[in-house]
């Protein structure tokens, strides 16, 4: 909220709008069904997908050569992105998933669910789904 009032008064436009989407999708996640709370998890999980629509649109509207609108998309995703927990560079997360590859045993791809299932807990937040797979994927062969 106090980040709202602060793209108010400074009339950023972007910060603005992308702060007003926040706040409708929690509102809307605390409505929807017996959520009173929100736990963590559920945050970053909306805030994740917000990020990716957001990227997804930007992709779009490149496709159609209208730079602008990918801008504000993407100014949009960067400032989500800031509450979100801070990421994992590659070599972190490299780190991190062989040592999950480690305790689960994993040897082959045949074995990537097993590892995406407790990559997909542990780093929840701290990486995209997209890029703890395809880094999964690298280290399986």
């Amino acid at each position: 909220m106090e980040q709202l009032k602060e793209a108010m008064k400074s009339k950023d436009s972007i910060a603005l709008e992308a702060l007003r989407a926040v706040k409708s999708e929690i509102l809307l996640l605390k409505t929807s069904g017996s959520h009173t709370e929100i736990t963590e998890s559920q945050e970053i999980a909306m805030l994740q997908k917000m990020i990716k629509q957001r990227k997804e649109a930007a992709e779009q509207f490149l496709a159609n050569q209208r730079e602008e609108l990918a801008n504000k998309e993407l100014a949009q995703a960067e400032i989500i992105q800031k509450f979100l927990p801070a990421q994992l560079s590659i070599e972190e997360l490299e780190t991190k998933l062989k040592e999950i590859i480690q305790q689960v045993g994993a040897e082959s791809a045949k074995d990537m669910g097993k590892v995406m299932g407790i990559a997909g807990k542990l780093l929840s937040g701290k990486a995209e789904g997209k890029t703890i797979a395809d880094t999964v994927k690298k280290l399986l062969g």
